[in-house]
């Protein structure tokens, strides 16, 4: 066995609602006693799209000693249950690179004699509007415009008010975070969204961290500490539309009740296109 990410379910968070077991491609999760449990890391292969369907952010992404994620005996197991399983399990692949996987995993139902249609190849190869849209790969570059159509812009003036800005790094009990209105921000928003700094920065410390990469357990308790050590005004939270953005929310609401203190709470949600939608 060796490190890897491997899920892990928080059993006082779980309620039991079972949203996260359809959205498991490699069929590595099940209801057992009323609670999802992982039924082998030989099935999961810790990309994480069980996170984004869990409404108590129960599910994380740790790092600890795991065996081997199992690409064909994970398609031994979806293979059983139907055509539209093993679709399901090929664009999860596809949507997050993993081509060692994919095509191991075509070489096993080629190999058992299981009918691969075309149909599936392509619908893998098109748009792909299942549950993990966070690393699916998209172009939204518009077409060139000659030299005398390019637009001339007036560099904009950053509202970056302090340093450093990742959550890991900022001290607790840093000067600027007492009496601050707080804005964390998904690591992948200041690029997505043209107007960050005016729209979002502009007036409030900063702090930047992956809600899906990252330990978030980690974040919760700093982010605590910060709003029990220091009197924060409020706090927003700005994300990407991909699901596993949204269990952030859970953990800075349950930071905010853990230190028994009224901060008025905002969410901003801002699409893969930079459009901000709430």
């Amino acid at each position: 066995m060796a490190k890897r990410k491997i899920i892990k379910i928080n059993d006082d968070k779980c309620t039991g609602c079972g949203l996260c077991i359809p959205n498991c491609p490699e069929g590595a999760m099940q209801m057992i006693d009323g609670k999802a449990r992982l039924i082998s890391d030989l099935f999961c292969d810790g990309l994480g799209a069980c996170i984004g369907h869990c409404p108590e952010g129960a599910i994380t992404i740790e790092e600890r000693e795991a065996e081997e994620y199992d690409e064909r005996k994970v398609m031994a197991n979806i293979a059983k249950q139907g055509k539209n399983v093993i679709i399901a399990h090929l664009k999860h692949l596809k949507e997050h690179s993993q081509t060692r996987y994919f095509n191991q995993a075509i070489e096993f139902l080629k190999e058992n004699n299981i009918d691969v249609p075309k149909e599936i190849i392509s619908s893998v190869q098109g748009p792909l509007p299942c549950g993990c849209p966070g690393t699916m790969v998209k172009d939204f570059r518009p077409e060139k415009k000659s030299e005398k159509q390019t637009e001339k812009t007036i560099p904009s003036r950053s509202e970056l008010r302090q340093w450093p800005v990742q959550i890991m790094l900022v001290p607790t009990a840093a000067s600027y975070l007492n009496n601050s209105d707080l804005l964390i921000a998904a690591d992948c928003v200041p690029f997505a969204y043209a107007d960050f700094h005016s729209d979002l920065l502009k007036g409030k410390v900063l702090l930047v961290g992956c809600p899906k990469l990252d330990d978030i357990e980690v974040y919760k308790e700093k982010i605590t500490q910060i709003f029990k050590e220091n009197d924060i005004k409020s706090v927003t939270y700005a994300h990407m539309e991909v699901p596993c953005c949204f269990g952030f929310v859970n953990i800075i609401k349950s930071a905010i009740d853990s230190c028994n203190k009224e901060i008025p709470f905002q969410e901003v949600v801002i699409s893969m296109k930079g459009e901000r939608l709430k």
